[in-house]
């Protein structure tokens, strides 16, 4: 389980070599999650209108090991863009990864950028 856990590593924007076509914005429902797999990883991919960004990353729960995120509820807490498990409504920042709970978990996360209504995941592989 922990290679599956090292498979997934957050990329920040300064480190994308390049940028994956995920869909069209109109492929992910608002305020919510879908999933696309990138290559031999499943990548959760949050259209968050409410707060007019967007946002990616694994889909798999470090917890339990499921490929749940992707749906998951988002939300906010103190500001922070998060979304909850929807096993067992743990929580993780959706700007990098870290747990909310005060856990030792992290997810990965990836920067999105929307160009003529497409998104698109950076990665750095």
């Amino acid at each position: 389980m922990e290679q599956l856990l090292q498979h997934y590593q957050s990329v920040t924007q300064n480190k994308v070599i390049h940028w994956f076509k995920a869909g069209n914005i109109n492929d992910f429902p608002e305020n919510g999650g879908a999933c696309i797999k990138y290559k031999t990883k499943q990548i959760a991919v949050y259209n968050f209108t409410r707060k007019a960004t967007w946002y990616a990353c694994q889909n798999l729960c470090p917890h339990k090991m499921e490929m749940v995120l992707s749906r998951g509820m988002i939300g906010d807490a103190s500001g922070i863009p998060k979304v909850a498990c929807p096993l067992h409504k743990k929580t993780f920042s959706l700007e990098n990864g870290e747990s909310l709970n005060g856990d030792d978990y992290k997810i990965a996360t990836y920067p999105v950028k929307i160009e003529n209504e497409n998104v698109y995941i950076g990665f750095s592989d």
